[in-house]
């Protein structure tokens, strides 16, 4: 089966609500229930951080946290470092590879379908409403996540519904909110971001800015506000595109913004022009606390909406394995860089990895290519150095060969060591596209300007024939080893199969060109 038919599976496969997909991740023996009492503060996300460490931990569902509301939840962990988590959130099989899920991701989001609004009385989310003097957030499981946090946040797997002053189009991005009383929530965002934007353009006409935040989220809603899209597209036609059929919204009841049918919880809410508290510290993705920013955006909440029994959705933000945006952001950001360059009709990618244990996907991205012509991997470095997908943050981009599989550190870190000369092989660019939660910048006003090293650690064109010969099995050989593999050995499943064969670079790699799943990845298509 091809990647694009694996794509194409994927709408009857992927469930609207969180409910939906937690009975998937249940059937799947990674959902772990916690019924003992905790404590909102520290206690559930220490927990989430030491279960964390091991990268198969399941996802963390808290049923009595201490002094919220009679049978509301909070979940933790939601996608942790589960690819089997991510594929179902997409819809796809979950024993799929990390390559080839990237490349059924890439497919899937060049796929747009417009939302529809549903009648708002049989919709879920709107089980409970409540307005004015009957808000109270607070009674909510709203963890602190760290000791020096600066408050308790509600608003870290979320995403927010903002409207462009300019082009009208909705978008909607993930962003953390931190909870100040019963109905006001801080609104922390980066430079650059589109609620940011959004919130200044219309601030300079006098405007106030309505806002819409989900805080019980399907996963599929969270990985597309994460990523950046262009800025005159809306993230809810993404979502659509993925589920192969609209997403289904409701109007806003004090509001001109819609709401997801299917949320757990879901506000609605006004900044008032100039109206800020500050915010945070918050402990960020980077495993540092992110500098408090003197004034974030204040929203004021005027409607609550909850289904019965609603589920907090929470991802904690810390160092790799424990932080819960670095398996997701990793595949997401590798397929939307990968089509950015495909995009720009750069031939010869052969596969993109951005690791999640680099600071959750944001530091480093590795490009593996077939060198085609004289500064082909500079081309690409440069190129994506500054792609829509990977330029906030980035700091470095790796080019490799076509022989070394991105996703495999112990290859990547191979190159740089036998094809890399740091005095040739290394450029810098300056001023490029940052953020304040860089704790590498300092003093602290510097941060939004940043900078990225772009590392050649590609065999030298030019020296390509003369180039050292890399050691590797012949295809016969490998092939007589891979049948005696269990039969004859003993050893347990089946061989990998290496990218370099003596005669060249194995199959492994042209299912990218093709469509064709090939040797490695038969079983994940076959399950279809």
């Amino acid at each position: 089966m091809s990647v694009t038919e694996v794509a194409e599976q994927a709408e009857v496969r992927t469930r609207d609500d969180l409910r939906g997909w937690l009975g998937q991740v249940e059937a799947i023996g990674e959902l772990h229930t916690i019924e003992a009492e905790v404590d909102p503060v520290e206690e559930m996300a220490a927990t989430t951080y030491l279960a964390a460490q091991a990268e198969d931990a399941p996802a963390l569902l808290f049923t009595h946290v201490r002094g919220s509301r009679p049978g509301s939840r909070a979940l933790f962990n939601m996608v942790g470092s589960s690819l089997r988590r991510y594929a179902l959130a997409f819809g796809l099989d979950p024993s799929l590879d990390a390559l080839t899920l990237v490349q059924a991701t890439r497919d899937l989001l060049r796929r747009r379908v417009a939302p529809v609004t549903v009648d708002a009385r049989r919709a879920p989310v709107n089980e409970t409403v409540l307005t004015g003097g009957d808000i109270d957030l607070e009674s909510l499981p709203v963890p602190q996540h760290w000791p020096l946090d600066g408050g308790r946040y509600i608003g870290t797997a979320d995403v927010v519904l903002t409207r462009d002053p300019d082009l009208g189009h909705i978008n909607m991005g993930t962003y953390r909110m931190m909870l100040h009383d019963r109905n006001h929530v801080g609104l922390y965002l980066s430079p650059g971001k589109d609620a940011r934007l959004h919130v200044a353009r219309s601030w300079e006409r006098g405007r106030d800015v309505e806002v819409v935040a989900v805080y019980g989220v399907h996963p599929l809603w969270m990985i597309l506000g994460s990523q950046t899209f262009p800025k005159n597209l809306s993230e809810l036609d993404a979502v659509g595109g993925v589920l192969g059929r609209p997403f289904e919204l409701v109007n806003g009841t004090v509001s001109d913004l819609p709401i997801p049918a299917a949320a757990e919880i879901a506000i609605e809410g006004v900044i008032r022009v100039g109206s800020t508290l500050p915010e945070g510290p918050f402990g960020e993705f980077t495993g540092y606390y992110g500098r408090p920013e003197g004034s974030a955006p204040l929203v004021e909440v005027t409607a609550v909406h909850l289904r019965s029994e609603p589920i907090l959705t929470n991802a904690l933000m810390a160092d790799h394995p424990s932080c819960e945006m670095g398996l997701f952001n990793c595949v997401a950001r590798s397929a939307r860089l990968w089509d950015d360059l495909d995009r720009l009709g750069i031939p010869g990618i052969r596969g993109v990895w951005a690791p999640p244990e680099a600071a959750s996907a944001f530091g480093v991205v590795v490009v593996s290519l077939e060198q085609r012509y004289a500064g082909h991997a500079a081309q690409v470095l440069a190129l994506a150095a500054q792609a829509p997908a990977t330029a906030y943050f980035t700091k470095w981009i790796i080019a490799v060969d076509e022989d070394v599989d991105p996703t495999d550190f112990s290859q990547v870190l191979w190159a740089l060591s036998t094809r890399c000369s740091p005095a040739k092989d290394i450029d810098v660019l300056h001023n490029t596209w940052s953020t304040p939660l860089d704790p590498t910048l300092n003093p602290p006003e510097i941060r939004a300007w940043g900078s990225k090293g772009l590392i050649n650690a590609c065999r030298e064109h030019r020296y390509l024939a003369q180039f050292s010969k890399r050691t590797a099995l012949s295809p016969a050989t490998f092939e007589r080893v891979a049948r005696r593999w269990s039969r004859d050995f003993g050893l347990p499943g089946q061989p990998p199969r290496p990218l370099a064969l003596e005669e060249g670079v194995s199959e492994l790699y042209r299912y990218h060109e093709t469509g064709e799943v090939l040797s490695g990845h038969e079983n994940g298509a076959d399950s279809f």
